[in-house]
């Protein structure tokens, strides 16, 4: 819980605040961007809430933290059902990041065939019992090695296979289904992995029914930018083959960027392959910059 004994003298005055352990993840900015800004390197408040809507999009950014530095005092809160936040065509932001993968962004998709959860967030009785009452999960899909979070604790709890690519098979030996190679994988009718070595050797982005790709932390639309982005400074393995591989999705269709860090957006599929290709010129050039 957040300790008002520590606040950030960021802050706008008023009941809701961030303290000082926050880790400036964006998952607040993302929940609520009209009300949280930026101060020393932290989240604060630069505006409270000022109506039931408003107060909804502030307790998913409370509930979806990682490190439970937003507090609310004297505030009477009401999570049930926030989470998971449903997206479009049954794809829904879990929320509940975890600190382990720094607030990473994970996702629910409800599916015939089988549901998927993408990354991880905490293990945590909403979510539990959200996926328990659509029917558990089939796969576990880990788009690199820095988002398994609690996957195994999912994976064990429903019985589901977990998908990671080799080169980051390390980070979650627990993982059944490993990728190899640079092949693509049709892993349920319609639900493709795509390696995408860049950000880790490892990674991979997976994308549904052409129209939703869930693209880890290879790619993400940013806020300040207005357009789709990479993170050259959160490049661990290589910037010059994370170009080449996001080079490859030049053409795939898709109308959902649903990344693990920054925003998720939905676009035309030709404008984002314009963006796209834009992008690899900007890297394989100059660097595109890290703003999240």
């Amino acid at each position: 819980m957040a300790d008002a004994r520590r606040r950030h003298p960021g802050n706008l005055p008023g009941p809701w605040f961030v303290d000082m352990t926050c880790i400036d993840c964006d998952v607040s900015r993302q929940c609520a961007p009209w009300m949280f800004g930026t101060a020393g390197g932290q989240a604060v408040v630069v505006r409270q809430p000022a109506s039931a809507d408003e107060v909804r999009d502030a307790t998913r950014a409370l509930l979806a933290c990682p490190t439970g530095s937003i507090g609310a005092i004297g505030q009477t809160l009401e999570p049930a059902g926030l989470f998971p936040e449903p997206i479009e065509g049954g794809v829904a932001y879990c929320g509940y990041t975890s600190r382990e993968s720094f607030g990473a962004n994970s996702y629910f998709v409800a599916r015939a065939e089988g549901n998927l959860l993408v990354d991880s967030p905490r293990f945590v009785p909403p979510l539990v019992s959200h996926f328990e009452a659509k029917g558990g999960l089939a796969l576990v899909l880990l788009t690199h090695r820095d988002d398994v979070a609690d996957a195994e604790r999912y994976a064990t709890h429903f019985g589901a296979r977990v998908v990671i690519h080799e080169d980051d098979q390390d980070a979650a030996p627990f993982a059944t289904d490993i990728l190899r190679d640079a092949e693509e994988n049709e892993l349920q009718p319609g639900l493709v992995a795509l390696p995408a070595p860049g950000h880790t050797k490892g990674s991979v982005v997976y994308l549904l029914e052409q129209r939703f790709l869930f693209s880890g932390d290879s790619l993400y639309f940013s806020r300040g930018l207005g357009r789709l982005a990479a993170f050259r400074d959160a490049t661990w393995y290589s910037w010059e083959e994370q170009a080449r591989s996001l080079a490859r999705l030049v053409g795939r269709r898709f109308e959902w960027v649903l990344p693990g860090h920054g925003n998720r957006a939905q676009g035309e599929p030709r404008e984002w392959s314009r963006q796209l290709a834009s992008l690899v010129e900007s890297m394989q050039g100059a660097p595109a910059g890290s703003e999240w």
